[in-house]
């Protein structure tokens, strides 16, 4: 990007001031849309991406896209009439080349009425979290949105209904310890009227949101179905409220909201005009979901041990199908490996629990953010997680080294949407529940540090593949907990310490129906910790720019709040020195032909010397 700038900026030692630099507007490639399936997607990027114009050469991820935000393109787009899959936003990322492959109607049937009614098996994410053990009752997930102040508690239950009906999951009850005896509830078996609440506050309602938080917290019972609390704080007549809406995290991710929020402001907008809310329908229900997950991990183990597999009655050659176990070895390479102690010991689940962690927030500024999500990326053509693990993997080794440790490749566990395209037929653009994919990745950015230009171009294009060369996310977990045979063979080698989970990017904005930043964790006191670090980033779309912000978690006693600080500051010194020296590249991933890393960079040498 070029931006003219009256003068530098410069330090007080006269050195350029990188920080001062103004971050560079994105702006559309130009080129008008062709043909009206051009002119509609260039439309719905604009609104998803949240950009004031698109244009029919410009990509998806250049301008700052990511996975997430794919669903909600999927789904925006099919309710226009135009099909396509996340995969497709991936394979071909400019408006032209999506809509050459798009094709128009409803291509993923409705399944049959009741289908996501009845009982439901465990998910690997939902074997995970009984394996974790502890209390999960209040395990959720709460979201604050600022609401006007005639919101009105009929209007506002009406709506809660209409998303308690349309979203089977949310009525999910667990009848048994842990996560068993998971069923879902007929649809009208969970009242709106038992979940809703109306409490006075006067003046500034944000004062009173945290209790309320908590209070929700208290009131989830998943063993009676109540999956979902809401609370509206009416601040009067002349100031707008804040609505708390919180759900058990068995029932909802990071994506859900993304369906949850417009399904229930578009729901309200009816009752407010007197009409009965209709939602657009759900293709496929998580129930049938996690029914296709445990086939898939009975009907994999059989083909491995030679036998048949049967899906529905019908036997079928499970010879013919992916043997996910071909995957195992990669996923043992991963995590049998040097992975030196994060903190000043192991966790022990009895003394490290939620009630001990501490937290640590930091905050990139849009100059600094910007180009972290899209042009030092899109110069790789890369995502923004390849960049931010990138800096996460430099600063980890940096930081070990620093406390004596050798090495430099660091192991963490991934959280992924889990919403991948596996079977056909299957449409989960407006699936509520919880799909997170929890996968271990092994990253090793080399030692050059973030000060070079060849060191740090080397280290984004090495992380990038090696993100690339990772198996399917959904597998591991499949393996790691569906599966009797390799899920002991997994559980013994050693697990990532560290976990890191982008959660994409949030218009934050003034006005009703807007989201407030709440940051109040959804966890039990007493429920033992995972990781001993846990980073969770979100990018915070406001109207001066993107803030990239990080939350760093740590069970006090293993780590320091200094130790923390530390790693996280170095952490933003290894993100400021990508985004200032990456030169940018080509990977073999990016290739239809077989290139090796030192081949394509000396082609690419040879052909700028031109």
């Amino acid at each position: 990007a070029v931006v003219v700038l009256e003068a530098l900026p410069l330090t007080a030692n006269g050195k350029l001031d990188r920080r001062a630099l103004p971050a560079p507007e994105i702006t559309s490639s130009g080129r008008e849309p062709s043909t009206p399936r051009e002119a509609l997607l260039c439309a719905l990027f604009a609104e998803v991406l949240g950009v004031e114009r698109v244009g029919a050469d410009d990509g998806f991820f250049d301008l700052g896209g990511d996975s997430i935000i794919a669903i909600q393109l999927v789904a925006r787009a099919r309710q226009a009439g135009v099909v396509f899959g996340p995969r497709d936003v991936f394979r071909h990322q400019s408006v032209r080349e999506l809509a050459a492959v798009a094709t128009d109607g409803q291509e993923t049937a409705r399944e049959p009425e009741g289908a996501g009614i009845g009982p439901l098996p465990a998910t690997p994410i939902m074997a995970w979290l009984a394996e974790r053990g502890g209390p999960i009752d209040g395990f959720n997930q709460t979201v604050v949105l600022r609401v006007p102040p005639g919101l009105g508690l009929d209007r506002l239950t009406v709506a809660v209904q209409a998303v308690l009906d349309c979203h089977d999951v949310l009525r999910l009850r667990v009848a048994g310890p842990g996560v068993s005896g998971l069923e879902v509830l007929a649809r009208g078996s969970v009242r709106a009227a038992e979940q809703v609440r109306r409490v006075e506050v006067g003046g500034d309602p944000t004062g009173a949101v945290a209790g309320q938080v908590e209070l929700l917290r208290c009131g989830l019972d998943p063993s009676a179905g109540k999956m979902v609390g809401v609370v509206w704080l009416d601040a009067g007549p002349e100031v707008s409220g804040r609505l708390v809406l919180t759900v058990h995290h068995l029932a909802v991710d990071g994506v859900s909201w993304r369906i949850l929020l417009p399904d229930l402001f578009a729901a309200w907008e009816a009752a407010v005009q007197g009409k009965a809310p209709v939602l657009a329908p759900v293709p496929t229900s998580f129930r049938t979901w996690a029914h296709r997950l445990r086939d898939e991990a009975r009907d994999r183990g059989e083909a491995r041990d030679g036998g048949e597999a049967r899906d529905g009655g019908e036997v079928r050659d499970g010879g013919g199908a992916h043997d996910r176990t071909a995957e195992l070895d990669r996923w043992t390479e991963i995590l049998d490996g040097p992975d030196p102690l994060v903190g000043s010991r192991p966790l022990d689940p009895r003394i490290d629990t939620v009630a001990t962690l501490r937290s640590l927030r930091l905050t990139l500024p849009p100059g600094q953010a910007e180009p972290l999500l899209t042009s030092v990326p899109a110069a790789f053509h890369g995502r923004a997680g390849d960049v931010l693990l990138t800096g996460l993997a430099l600063a980890v080794a940096h930081w070990r080294r620093k406390r004596g440790a050798r090495g430099t490749s660091v192991l963490l566990d991934l959280e992924g949407h889990g919403r991948e395209e596996i079977f056909p037929g299957v449409d989960l653009s407006r699936t509520v529940g919880w799909f997170t994919a929890m996968y271990p990745v092994r990253l090793d950015a080399g030692i050059g540090g973030w000060t070079d230009e060849r060191a740090v171009t080397q280290a984004i294009k090495k992380v990038k593949e090696q993100l690339r060369a990772v198996p399917d996310p959904l597998g591991y977990g499949l393996l790691r907990h569906l599966d009797p045979v390799a899920g002991p063979e997994l559980a013994g080698l050693p697990q990532p310490q560290i976990v890191f989970n982008y959660l994409g990017r949030v218009a934050v904005a003034e006005g009703d129906w807007n989201l407030v930043p709440a940051g109040f964790g959804g966890h039990d006191p007493g429920m033992p910790v995972a990781h001993a670090l846990e980073i969770n980033v979100t990018t915070h779309d406001r109207p001066d720019g993107p803030h990239l912000e990080a939350v760093w978690s740590w069970p006090e006693g293993v780590l320091t709040g200094a130790e923390v600080r530390d790693l996280a500051g170095t952490w933003s010194e290894a993100l400021e020195g990508l985004a200032a020296h990456g030169r940018g590249g080509y990977t073999p991933s990016d290739l239809l032909v077989e290139l090796d890393q030192n081949e394509i960079d000396r082609i690419q040498a040879a052909w700028e010397k031109r």
